[in-house]
């Protein structure tokens, strides 16, 4: 079955200043976007809006997920849709261990989805978690430990790659999931999200700065945001020019 993230004509407000200024954009389970624009450009708000970051004000546009009006939701409903938002910066939380929160999350939404579904026993759901973790290269005492808690900065993008794979979303929104990480770590993390993307049949909505991250995945679609808006879509080919040429191109001459 196919599914729809549409959005057209949104506009964000953050602490009384508009960020986005009217976003056009539909994205489909099997499809890989890529949005990638200089800082300011209104991405990553894109993303918590999208997912119902209360600071981020929708005043005027609509989003819908399969027909369903998003913004009327609240973030946990947007989840068990089918939404997913991979974190530039993970919280950490402790007390509560990696293995604990996602069998509770995915218990959530499988109990959301069938009224008569029963919950994952820990020791089912550990060898889920196990797969996970070596997926992206993490030692499985991981599952163990305080989500993200003493974690380095690549451990919690990994981390967040874990949760994308076992959540099994329909949608996938990555935030700058790239930043921060060396090349082994780089090429790990693309690959969990492409191989999660053609066995699942994921849509993937992913925010990056650099093309370095796409050498290692196959985007069916560039889109480039400046000041609040998609100014220019393309295929791949269209990040290999602003690698080289960089986003002046883009933006619009000051008056």
């Amino acid at each position: 079955m196919e599914h729809t993230l549409e959005i057209k004509n949104l506009h964000v407000t953050v602490e009384d200043q508009q960020i986005l200024k009217g976003v056009d954009l539909t994205i489909k389970s099997g499809e890989i976007h890529a949005i990638m624009g200089p800082n300011g450009s209104g991405k990553s708000t894109l993303c918590y809006a999208l997912m119902g970051h209360p600071n981020y004000e929708i005043t005027d546009g609509t989003v819908t997920f399969d027909g369903v009006d998003v913004l009327e939701l609240d973030p946990d409903k947007r989840a068990h849709l089918g939404m997913f938002l991979g974190f530039q910066y993970p919280r950490e939380v402790p007390g509560v261990t990696f293995g604990n929160f996602m069998r509770h999350s995915v218990n959530a939404i499988n109990k959301a989805n069938d009224a008569e579904s029963k919950p994952i026993p820990p020791g089912v759901f550990y060898k889920t978690m196990q797969e996970g973790v070596e997926g992206v290269k993490m030692d499985k005492s991981f599952i163990a430990r305080a989500l993200n808690d003493g974690f380095s900065g690549g451990e919690k993008k990994r981390a967040e790659i874990v949760q994308m794979r076992v959540m099994k979303p329909k949608i996938a929104m990555l935030d700058e999931i790239d930043s921060g990480l060396d090349i082994d770590a780089l090429k790990i993390v693309a690959k969990a999200i492409q191989d999660a993307h053609e066995e699942q049949g994921m849509g993937v909505l992913l925010i990056t700065h650099y093309q370095r991250i796409l050498d290692y995945m196959t985007p069916h679609f560039i889109h480039i945001m400046v000041n609040g808006k998609i100014v220019k879509s393309g295929d791949r080919e269209l990040a290999g020019i602003l690698e080289k040429e960089g986003y002046e191109q883009f933006i619009p001459a000051k008056v």
